[in-house]
């Protein structure tokens, strides 16, 4: 089946063709470290991580950039604010931080997170911070074309003119008239309120090293014009797809997408967004207390779970979360752990089929594939990794060896694929404690069969409990005991 996308550009799934044969080159944005992630931080991640991993499933070399942005007027406020005589931090802010040490934290705590479940580490990370030449060609490109103009009342500042350019508003299908003023910079240097700032000149009071010298004065970039910059650099004038959040459509792709094809570049081939989290049935606030981090959900549950809440729904819709949300993710994760467990002590993980990246997609049911290719829906696939982890069970139970067999690759590489073999403590990151693991529970079970035979059902069960204490399910068939993990 061909591989085919929505395209929030042309709101219609479209068949996906590579500019450039057998390689992608895909943009998603990355986060303004100005705080902790957010789950729609790590949702977007995992939806865009998921389709990476599709991608490079199907044979295609996949380029992946993610930014940082680290100057913002958000992350400039937190920093002045830390300095101010009765500045009281909440948990993680710290009293006298820099804005560009601020960042960094922040920019770490993310990097984090992403690790921790599982996100692939993109081809490149750039900063903002480190493309302000490429920033300034880019401004100088739209002024030469007559699309950006440095502002009337001489603050340095330099805008984009959104009513040069007649496309303005297409990505989200608006009119200008209907639009409101762009918050992003006094309006008083402007021709139109919602001009949108390229290069923001330098304010009384903001700090020296937030600063930079310019052709229009010293100052720093507006948000929007750094992906911009930043995306060419890496990527080309033309790419295939550039993704994010559903909340960043408005106005900052709009605005990226205008002032990169007024510069004259084609830009994105594909606009994928992915849609928000909600709790309840309801808008996620921390006025109304109605938030949950990710670092709440892994106190909740392993990553492994909350990986799988996370990317179980289609990447376009809503995220519902429910205070039983991760209870049944756990329940999701524990019947395709409980076989692949049945599966490798029937048959042995000596051929390494565990380890990521050695799935083939001959192994890949076609129910599978075909719902992967139809604008990744990962609900589809998730139906068709339960159905095959049914059909395994039921091999095992039958004594059919083949298709138990064959199930057990399927799952594995359908799990891959899914990046649930990736979250950290998965049990893969470090073999030698696994192996050691595996030796001390063999013993135990080698000792409990022992027991067994000798009818001392006394010493079987002290063992059994044991391990139960330890965190060890042993569960007894025709074949012999067999033991997995607890989930959480």
């Amino acid at each position: 089946m061909t591989l085919r996308f929505y395209d929030t550009a042309s709101a219609e799934v479209r068949n996906f063709i590579p500019i450039v044969e057998g390689k992608v080159s895909l943009y998603y944005c990355g986060a303004t470290v100005q705080g902790m992630p957010h789950v729609g931080h790590i949702r977007s991640a995992i939806a865009f991580d998921q389709l990476t991993r599709w991608l490079q499933y199907r044979g295609l070399r996949v380029t992946v950039v993610r930014n940082v942005t680290d100057i913002d007027d958000k992350i400039l406020a937190k920093s002045e604010a830390s300095f101010a005589p009765d500045f009281t931090p909440e948990a993680g802010e710290v009293p006298r931080e820099e804005w560009w040490a601020l960042a960094y934290r922040y920019e770490r705590e993310f990097l984090t997170a992403y690790d921790t479940l599982g996100v692939s580490r993109p081809t490149y990370e750039p900063r903002a911070t480190g493309h302000i030449p490429e920033m300034h060609a880019l401004i100088q490109q739209l002024i030469d074309r007559g699309h950006a103009y440095p502002a009337l009342d001489a603050s340095g500042d330099v805008y984009f003119d959104v009513r040069s350019w007649d496309k303005y508003g297409a990505l989200t299908r608006q009119n200008i008239d209907d639009m409101q003023a762009a918050p992003d910079a006094d309006p008083r240097g402007k021709k139109d309120p919602r001009d949108f700032a390229l290069w923001k000149g330098s304010k009384e009071g903001e700090p020296a090293t937030a600063s930079w010298a310019s052709p229009w004065g010293a100052g720093r970039p507006g948000w929007h014009l750094e992906c911009s910059a930043m995306v060419t650099k890496y990527l080309g004038t033309a790419f295939d797809i550039h993704g994010g959040g559903l909340d960043l459509r408005f106005p900052h792709h709009e605005n990226e997408m205008a002032q990169s094809q007024a510069a004259g570049h084609g830009f994105a081939n594909f606009w994928m967004h992915n849609g928000m989290v909600t709790y309840q049935g309801e808008k996620m606030s921390k006025s109304v207390g109605n938030t949950i981090s990710p670092t709440e959900m892994l106190e909740l549950a392993s990553p492994r779970v909350v990986r799988y809440y996370l990317g179980q729904a289609h990447y376009r819709s809503v995220l519902d979360y429910r205070p039983t949300s991760l209870q049944e993710a756990a329940a999701a994760v524990e019947r395709i752990d409980g076989f692949l467990a049945k599966a490798v002590a029937r048959f042995g993980a000596d051929s390494g089929f565990l380890a990521a990246g050695t799935g083939s997609l001959a192994g890949v049911p076609d129910t599978f594939s075909a719902a992967m290719d139809d604008d990744l829906n990962v609900p589809r696939a998730l139906a068709a990794l339960h159905e095959t982890v049914r059909a395994g069970n039921t091999a095992l139970a039958d004594g059919d060896d083949d298709a138990a067999r064959q199930a057990m690759y399927a799952v594995a590489t359908m799990t891959d694929v899914l990046g649930l073999n990736a979250v950290a403590g998965s049990g893969k990151a470090d073999s030698r404690e696994a192996d050691a693991l595996g030796v001390l529970v063999e013993a135990q079970l080698a000792a409990r069969a022992a027991a067994r035979a000798a009818k001392d059902w006394a010493a079987s069960d002290a063992i059994r409990d044991t391990l139960s204490q330890a965190g060890v399910v042993v569960e007894d068939g025709p074949d012999g005991a067999t033991w997995s993990l607890k989930r959480d």
